[in-house]
């Protein structure tokens, strides 16, 4: 395997991502009128914890890139199983003998294609919004007229 290129099974943190900051705030107040808990007056005080969360900012681009990608294998695989579908269609014409193997196969391959295509679908919308998502991000407005 090659020095520091390696495949791993989830995604890491790239080296080059820069993480972005963001606070989160959460505030505790009781009463000292009554007596609860341990300490020297046995009540609570107000407390204010701020916790840092890193989050890595997003690359539109290469996330557009990905659901485009996505979404033309999802065309290929429906493009395939609707080919192998018409293929045990003609093979059910063609052997009398099995023909009731094939039709079984012709129904399996159509509901592959119906779903690849649903799923090619699926990611259109998904590059559509990364898309919309990058130009929100980057100062880009839609004026929708109608």
């Amino acid at each position: 395997m090659a020095e520091g290129h390696r495949h791993h099974l989830f995604h890491h943190k790239k080296e080059d991502e820069q993480p972005v900051e963001a606070a989160v705030y959460s505030e505790t107040a009781y009463s000292s009128e009554t007596t609860y808990g341990s300490g020297p007056d046995s009540a609570y005080a107000e407390t204010t914890e701020v916790t840092t969360v890193m989050e890595p900012e997003v690359d539109y681009k290469k996330e557009e890139k990905h659901h485009k990608h996505l979404e033309e294998l999802g065309g290929l695989g429906a493009a395939a199983a609707g080919a192998y579908a018409l293929y045990e269609k003609h093979e059910a014409k063609k052997d009398p003998e099995h023909a009731h193997r094939h039709k079984i196969e012709e129904e399996v391959a159509a509901a592959a294609a119906v779903g690849a295509a649903g799923f090619a679908f699926h990611e259109h919308h998904e590059k559509k919004e990364t898309k919309e998502e990058d130009e929100e991000a980057h100062g880009k407005k839609h004026h929708h007229l109608f």
